[in-house]
């Protein structure tokens, strides 16, 4: 499991592995054909029915595995939007605050949203580490700024800057859960066996035909760049199809220089 993680978080291995993988299985296929006897008519007709539906099987399965990773992809896009609008919504009730709290909070609030920029460009894991660490301390710097203000005079003013700080810790929650809410491995597993098993039996069905072994290499091909396709949407970190965070990069804008 350790191994497939690796791979589908880097979507290049992924297109790497599932080629190689499957055009070995083709050729183990057609290696096998050239020492089998000749089929019957009638086997021979089996043997298209199965393969037809077993290629129509693996087409279905990367198209739900494609379906899946868009839709993900479309989730982590409206959790970023939600992100930049619970921190301007947080930061123009921060002028309920006494003056000097209020000042506080929105310095916070500027740096703490530099971090979640940061947390989407960078592509180093060991960045995106001390990102998310920086994240951490600077939400429980967040709150602690607004307790002593809120708690001084818990009015229901008061309790709208709460509300908001709440929901700027929860928004950074929610879109952390998407980024890991991701296609299991277990789903990877079985659509990589499923196109083994439709490359050997495509290898087996053309061995005896070496004109056409350029027809064994069109398959692996086409699925390898499949996979890679649902391996870069899916992977929010270190995939070229990135979600881009334009709504807090406005934000930041909008904010203004310290």
């Amino acid at each position: 499991m350790g191994l497939m993680t690796v791979l589908i978080d880097r979507p290049l291995l992924t297109f790497i592995v599932a080629l190689l993988a499957q055009w070995l299985a083709a050729y183990a296929g057609s290696l096998l054909r050239r020492s089998a006897r000749e089929q019957t008519p009638e086997e021979r007709e089996g043997f298209n029915t199965v393969k037809a539906a077993i290629l129509t099987l693996l087409a279905l399965i990367i198209g739900f595995a494609f379906s899946m990773a868009v839709s993900r992809y479309d989730q982590r896009k409206n959790f970023e939007e939600a992100e930049a609008n619970a921190i301007g919504t947080e930061y123009v009730r921060a002028d309920l605050l006494p003056a000097a709290d209020a000042a506080h909070v929105r310095e916070l609030l500027r740096s703490y949203v530099e971090a979640r920029i940061e947390s989407y460009q960078t592509r180093d894991l060991a960045a995106l580490a001390r990102t998310s660490r920086e994240t951490a301390r600077l939400e429980g710097q967040l709150w602690s700024a607004i307790i002593p203000a809120t708690t001084a005079q818990p009015t229901p003013v008061a309790a709208l800057v709460v509300a908001g700080m709440n929901d700027v810790l929860n928004s950074q929650g929610y879109t952390q859960a998407s980024w890991w809410n991701r296609i299991p491995v277990a789903g990877w597993i079985l659509m990589l066996a499923i196109a083994i098993a439709c490359n050997m039996l495509l290898g087996y069905g053309h061995g005896h035909r070496r004109r056409n072994a350029g027809l064994l290499t069109i398959l692996p091909i086409v699925v390898a760049i499949s996979f890679f396709l649902i391996a870069d949407i899916d992977s929010p970190q270190l995939g070229f199809i990135r979600i881009k965070p334009l709504n807090l990069i406005a934000l930041l804008d909008s904010i203004g220089p310290k």
